[in-house]
């Protein structure tokens, strides 16, 4: 009998692992079979495989999209940001169906901000009165967007699940000094659908970093949505068709996902 049956696998998923034993490592992965589907998307339409694909939500969280979050207490208007919720509660679900992984990437920083720049600072509390980062607000008093902390959470209309995966991040990107790489890279995925807000902000330099790094990326533009004026949304999305990858509607992303099927 050879050394090599009877093993046991080991890995991170069922998309990257090998097969151990006493004896033997089998270090050749299983195949993943393609499961290839059309997008409705711009600047043209595209095929992608969801075997080796994942959905990046970015930020949708009480402090960015609550009434009494952080942004909504210091006068800014978060309906724009909470019209990607609906969007999101309809794409949720068929990725997860689809066993396209979920990855919430949201702001939480350090209680005592040791890896906070006073540049970074200034973005959030420019005037130096003690309202940005980790300051007591709201209704709540909750540190904002501290991690683990009320205004951090995501918001109540979005569950998350078991078999998601969580990154917490301190900078606009994503990617900056977080394991989000390598979580991407043991999935063996190479395409990615972001949502979430702001769109001309967390989402898009999270984008673009994946771009940089290699990946395909493809934006939501329904699911993604920004507090600031509509002109940074249309700039946003010009951008993500025209140097970054493409843009797709919720709407098409479930009708190609619900087609798989059927």
């Amino acid at each position: 009998m050879s050394v090599f049956n009877d093993l046991t696998p080991l890995g991170p998923n069922t998309r990257n692992r090998w097969k151990v034993g006493e004896d033997a490592a089998d270090l050749v992965r299983d195949a993943v079979v393609p499961r290839p589907v059309e997008l409705e998307a711009a600047p043209k339409n595209v095929r992608v495989d969801l075997a080796r694909s994942a959905l990046i939500i970015v930020d949708m969280q009480n402090d960015f999209c609550h009434a009494d979050g952080w942004l909504a207490g210091i006068g800014v208007d978060v309906s724009g940001a909470r019209s990607a919720i609906a969007p999101l509660q309809a794409v949720l679900p068929v990725a997860r169906l689809h066993a396209v992984p979920v990855v919430w990437v949201n702001w939480g920083n350090r209680a005592d901000l040791a890896n906070i720049s006073p540049a970074l600072r200034h973005v959030y509390d420019g005037t130096g009165e003690g309202q940005g980062l980790g300051a007591e607000s709201g209704p709540r008093k909750a540190p904002v967007l501290e991690k683990d902390s009320w205004g951090a959470a995501i918001v109540d209309e979005l569950e998350a699940e078991p078999g998601d995966i969580f990154v917490d991040k301190h900078r606009m990107s994503g990617f900056w000094d977080t394991p989000l790489d390598a979580i991407l890279r043991n999935l063996k995925v190479d395409t990615l659908f972001f949502g979430g807000v702001n769109a001309d902000q967390c989402v898009l330099h999270t984008l673009a970093d994946a771009n940089f790094l290699g990946y395909d990326t493809l934006m939501f533009e329904d699911a993604s949505a920004t507090t600031s004026p509509d002109f940074c949304m249309q700039a946003t999305l010009y951008n993500a068709r025209q140097i970054f990858g493409f843009t797709l509607s919720s709407a098409a992303f479930v009708s190609a996902l619900e087609g798989e099927t059927s």
